[in-house]
């Protein structure tokens, strides 16, 4: 199994923003997390999510997991 820091899922938040005409600002306060924090899972760093977090993007985007998410194999 690879080191950790070495996962290979792919965040596309940027491109869900741009089609709804969001900024990363808007949605941290709609859904109640920190700019920071969204910045890091945006930029490919966050190395875990939250399951509420999750669930709270997803439902102000109007998205599934797997829209917002995708293993980049290779």
């Amino acid at each position: 199994m690879p080191p950790e820091d070495e996962h290979r899922i792919k965040v596309h938040l940027d491109r869900l923003l741009a089609d709804r005409g969001l900024t990363l600002a808007e949605l941290a306060e709609r859904v109640g997390v920190s700019v920071v924090n969204l910045s890091v899972l945006k930029n490919d760093r966050a190395k875990a999510i939250r399951f509420t977090t999750l669930t709270a993007i997803c439902r102000e985007l109007g998205c599934q997991p797997g829209d917002l998410l995708s293993f980049q194999d290779s």
